[in-house]
């Protein structure tokens, strides 16, 4: 995750692999619990749910730890919420990325990709060889966890390398919907699977939503001639979805991609209004300059935030806050928002 890998990926997938304990143990924080402002925060993929239930925000992202807020600008943190089963598919020590947490009948629920890098799914030729890493669903009573797989049983196609799940409810339906990686099948594409109520379990075939050639902004991992994982690898990426309506019901969502410049966040909106698309996207990204993978959320005072992470060069990801307009068919960002 949650979820483009470039040099610093590695110290992103060390970090979640730091993150998972035995199931059973409660699980504690690495680092020392502290408060700090948004602005010092280093973190991919960043998700923040404003929970309804407690009046908190709370935000996790790639290394699956949780941070916690009344206000946006201080956070306390960083906290281990999430336990895995070591005899699962997962293995010992699964890197976390791109973690979301969603509240849905009344229980909390942990979307993250887990990846263990002691299973090899796939041998590439002069590729790469690709790990097992998927997108799984953990539950909790509680916004702080700690949170439990449902069942060690895969969601998506054990021969695929997929990540970034996110749900989405249409008509009442369950759906995760998630990235197929680009280092496996070249052309990344969007995938959807239904979920069962509860979420404990997928069920029926996958579709594909698009692909990330169909983006009109995205281009190729190496067309900067920049390295991945040390290689020269080609092909396109999505990644980071999310799903929204506008206030006139328009269905949209948010994907991410390399583009012209680096790492960048687009919008694509569904012709029907539903997951079935086709999926239409626009010519130009909502931001560029090395940003993305955003999601939205409404603040208890009822503005429309988008968060997602930016890089400057030299530097860790940090998570950033902009203020979004989504009155019309399309939404609009108005400006970088800074919590006070």
């Amino acid at each position: 995750m949650k979820k483009i890998f470039l040099l610093c990926v590695a110290l992103l997938v060390t970090v979640g692999s730091m993150s998972a304990q035995p199931a059973g143990t409660q699980r504690r924080s690495m680092n020392t619990i502290r408060k700090v402002e948004l602005k010092d925060i280093s973190m991919s993929d960043p998700y923040i749910l404003a929970d309804p239930q407690t009046k908190m925000y709370y935000m996790t992202g790639t290394g699956g730890r949780l941070w916690k807020s009344a206000d946006l600008k201080t956070w306390e943190g960083p906290y281990a919420v999430a336990e895995t089963d070591p005899t699962s598919w997962m293995g010992e020590r699964p890197a976390i990325w791109a973690a979301e947490i969603h509240y849905y009948e009344g229980k909390y629920y942990f979307f993250g990709t887990f990846t263990n890098d002691n299973i090899i799914i796939e041998d590439i030729p002069n590729r790469y060889k690709i790990p097992r890493r998927a997108s799984h669903v953990l539950v909790a009573d509680k916004a702080e966890g700690p949170y439990r797989p449902m069942s060690n049983e895969p969601y998506t196609d054990e021969k695929l390398a997929t990540l970034d799940g996110t749900l989405w409810v249409e008509n009442g339906t369950p759906y995760m919907i998630y990235c197929h990686e680009w280092l496996q099948c070249v052309d990344g594409t969007m995938d959807m699977i239904k979920l069962t109520k509860d979420l404990s379990a997928s069920k029926g075939k996958a579709k594909t939503m698009f692909k990330a050639s169909e983006g009109p902004w995205s281009r190729e991992m190496n067309y900067l001639g920049e390295l991945t994982y040390g290689l020269p690898l080609g092909g396109q990426v999505t990644d980071g979805p999310f799903l929204f309506k506008t206030q006139t019901g328009k269905l949209g969502m948010l994907w991410s991609s390399w583009s012209e410049k680096r790492y960048t966040q687009g919008v694509a909106y569904s012709a029907s209004g539903k997951l079935r698309g086709p999926w239409i996207h626009e010519q130009e990204p909502l931001n560029t300059g090395n940003q993305g993978h955003g999601m939205m959320f409404r603040t208890f005072e009822g503005k429309l935030l988008m968060c997602l992470h930016y890089q400057d060069e030299g530097a860790p990801r940090k998570p950033r806050l902009m203020e979004v307009d989504d009155s019309g068919d399309k939404i609009r960002i108005i400006g970088e928002y800074i919590p006070r």
